[in-house]
């Protein structure tokens, strides 16, 4: 019989990424004090971390099933004990306007405050922390095997890092002492002093945009549009890298005039430099019986962005379009891309070596 961890292992080896070793046996599930709360009357707490604003009586958890009312203290579940740990190619995150090439040590704990149903990550983004087979790693052990693996980065993703918000916060401050960069892969559902008080150690966030209506968002993601809208302006206002994604679902968010506003809105409020991503879907989880999105609704939804005036649109999960990075004026590309593979970086000081125009990101 196969364990999970010898499954994770042949994948990642398939892959080109390690997974980080247990350092004990299956640990206690750790409970840290929370950030973020109110204490109510009658032992009762009220989170503050996300706009759903949960109210707890003790014993009550939250929507994103690690925080937890403990005698009156919420506490949360989910620190020190993710369950996937791999090294990902920047790339895969995405982040393409960073450190082209580079290796990211990536971890998640189980848990969400989203309901998407078409999430591809369910099998964790859907379960209790305690439910799920974990690694013990400390902040100063994931920075430490950071280092070992030749990272240059840590990615919190996969799941949703905002619910293991106390455990990305510490993790952030010692990596960024030790030299490394941070990534935060999010849906951005947050409210604004944590994101303020995250922001100074984030160096890079890719945030994802699930849609420009908020009916979709209240039925596809079981959350608002307005406090994503929120999160990605201020991430750039608080000084971090952003790149935004945006999954294209056939029947939910594949409709052109609503990839227009949002298209526009973009332009308007984060600049024509700040990337999107358009991503393929492909059915999983709840959304099993629809289908791949088309290519050439992925490239119409190219197409749309790039004559809104966005300078850097990528479409992603297709091998067959172009994934390289363009220099706006001469047109020449600056980083050349296969998969994700890096085969060429014309980028010197931050400027295409062509032309000498900025290309705007994180390139040392």
């Amino acid at each position: 019989m196969i364990t999970r961890r010898e499954l994770l292992q042949s994948s990642a080896a398939m892959l080109g990424m390690a997974v980080a070793p247990a350092c004990f046996a299956k640990p206690e599930a750790p409970r840290k004090t929370a950030m973020y709360w109110q204490a109510m009357g009658d032992s009762a707490v009220a989170c503050e971390l996300c706009p759903h604003q949960c109210i707890l009586r003790p014993g009550a958890i939250g929507i994103c099933r690690t925080r937890e009312n403990v005698k009156g203290t919420l506490v949360n579940n989910a620190y020190a004990n993710p369950c996937a740990v791999h090294v990902d190619p920047i790339e895969k995150k995405p982040v393409f306007h960073m450190l082209p090439g580079s290796k990211s040590f990536s971890l998640a704990i189980a848990g969400c405050n989203l309901r998407c149903l078409n999430c591809q990550n369910y099998t964790i983004s859907q379960q209790f922390p305690k439910d799920t087979e974990t690694t013990c790693l400390p902040p100063e052990k994931v920075v430490e095997e950071a280092k070992r693996q030749g990272c240059t980065s840590i990615s919190y993703t996969y799941s949703e890092p905002i619910v293991w918000y106390e455990y990305v916060l510490e993790t952030c401050k010692l990596a960024r002492l030790a030299g490394l960069k941070n990534i935060w892969v999010t849906a951005g559902y947050i409210n604004e002093a944590p994101l303020k008080e995250l922001a100074p150690y984030m160096d890079a966030a890719n945030i994802n945009l699930k849609g420009f209506k908020n009916e979709t968002y209240l039925k596809l993601n079981s959350a608002k549009l307005q406090p994503v809208m929120d999160t990605i302006t201020n991430a750039l206002k608080f000084g971090i890298w952003v790149e935004v994604t945006n999954l294209v679902v056939p029947t939910w968010t594949d409709d052109f005039a609503m990839i227009r506003s949002m298209c526009t809105w973009h332009k308007q409020n984060l600049g024509a430099e700040v990337p999107l991503h358009f991503l393929r879907f492909f059915p999983l989880y709840k959304l099993e019986n629809l289908y791949p999105t088309p290519t050439d609704v992925l490239r119409r939804a190219q197409k749309i962005a790039q004559e809104e005036g966005l300078k850097y649109v990528y479409v992603g999960n297709v091998a067959e379009i172009d994934s390289s990075t363009y220099c706006p004026s001469c047109k020449k590309p600056v980083v050349v891309r296969d998969g994700y593979s890096i085969k060429k970086v014309a980028i010197k000081d931050g400027k295409c070596t062509y032309c000498g125009t900025v290309i705007k990101g994180i390139w040392t």
